[in-house]
């Protein structure tokens, strides 16, 4: 539950939130230490027993924590794939059916992929091991996973569409799309502006595109840097008016590493192509760290457009925090929500690669994008409010009940 982690773990808790106010009362058990921090900031209880280890997420305490707990819920949901406690929620599940007398209740067993069934993990070059590996676990272990749960939960229809290309012997018993969805934003503050200016101090007041999310491969930073500094040497973008503000943890891990190298290396190359400008006038890239609460919605509000190239994304969480908050997004048509932004007309779509996202920044300096007042919160009001996913939750929990 580490909101470091990414998308789920805040999905979660925007959900556990609005199913509780259709009298849904929801309970996490987590692979973390008690002594985490954000453990007791939730309004829901959370079960933290212990920290997964080995690359497996092992916690000695999960499996025995089901044991005991599980016949207290009318339903449980695994949230992703591929790692222990899936594994020991089926062996749980097994264990109690196997000890109970015949006519006993048990509560309803829902698996929510979070993308991680997407083509694209097995697809990608730099991934061979890993995909390899998925290949044997998928035949040993995860396809019996996947197939004995009661229904599959997906965020959207792409998301439901590509699980089933990417392998053999996927037969889930049913599959539903309840959509997802985050809560109202709050609204704008001065205060918010004020916060997210003192985490990104050399900003100042110029107008600028916002990238908010992990500093990781699969994000497409490194197409994002290069992209932007590509753009800037375009003749017809010699005024460009838009710095680019890259937000988010992982800049610590060796790929991040690399892309406050990158980023040094495209703000040098800026400086030396247009000497003849002030510095205080320049366009440049700036790197931050994780931004919450105030500070996140503060450069949200501000922006002129939120930007994610990424490579896979099931959902995108924070595509829909800028919907929410007005404005644009630019994205790639690998994060599975294109779909509906490209039909309401509330971003710009391209392929996933340098010239793609070169594109998508080049399509909106030159306002190709009409910016129309409230048509990017249209789209978050008419596609992914919190309270449609949860509904859509809630009678998918109540069409299975026995």
């Amino acid at each position: 539950m580490n909101p470091a982690s990414g998308g789920p773990c805040q999905g979660i808790r925007n959900s556990a939130n609005a199913l509780q106010e259709l009298g849904i009362l929801n309970e996490v058990v987590c692979c973390d230490s008690p002594e985490d921090t954000w453990i007791k900031k939730d309004p829901f209880p959370v079960h933290a027993v212990g920290v997964g280890k080995l690359g497996y997420a092992y916690a000695p305490g999960f499996y025995p924590w089901l044991l005991e707990n599980i016949p207290r819920f009318d339903a449980v949901i695994v949230h992703g794939l591929w790692q222990w406690p899936v594994q020991a929620t089926i062996q749980a599940f097994k264990k109690l059916k196997t000890n109970s007398p015949p006519a006993t209740r048990h509560p309803r067993l829902f698996i929510m992929p979070h993308g991680m069934l997407d083509p694209w993990f097995q697809h990608d070059k730099t991934r061979r091991f890993k995909a390899i590996r998925n290949s044997i676990y998928w035949r040993l272990f995860e396809r019996h996973a996947v197939n004995s749960a009661d229904a599959l939960l997906f965020t959207c229809e792409e998301e439901l569409r590509l699980a089933r290309t990417t392998f053999r012997g996927y037969q889930p018993k049913k599959v539903i799309n309840i959509g997802y969805g985050i809560a109202e934003p709050p609204a704008f503050e001065s205060q918010m502006q004020a916060a997210f200016q003192a985490r990104c101090p050399d900003l100042g007041n110029n107008r600028y595109l916002l990238f908010l999310g992990r500093i990781h491969p699969k994000k497409g930073v490194d197409l994002l840097i290069r992209a932007y500094a590509e753009d800037l040497k375009t003749e017809k973008l010699k005024t460009y008016p838009f710095h680019l503000v890259i937000a988010g943890p992982g800049w610590d891990t060796g790929y991040g590493k690399q892309m406050r190298a990158l980023i040094d290396s495209a703000n040098g190359e800026i400086l030396s192509d247009n000497r003849k400008l002030k510095t205080e006038n320049l366009p440049r890239i700036h790197a931050v760290g994780m931004l919450q609460g105030g500070s996140k919605w503060g450069a949200l509000y501000c922006c002129d457009a939120f930007i994610l190239p990424s490579h896979q994304e099931n959902f995108g969480i924070a595509v829909v925090e800028a919907l929410a908050c007005n404005k644009p997004v630019l994205i790639s048509n690998k994060v599975n929500i294109w779909r509906e932004i490209a039909e309401d007309g509330a971003g710009l779509v391209e392929e996933d690669t340098q010239n793609g996202t070169a594109r998508l920044i080049y399509r909106f300096i030159t306002d190709e994008l009409k910016l129309s007042e409230d048509r990017f919160r249209a789209c978050y009001r008419d596609h992914f409010q919190i309270h449609g996913a949860a509904a859509n939750l809630a009678n998918a929990l109540k069409t299975l009940e026995v």
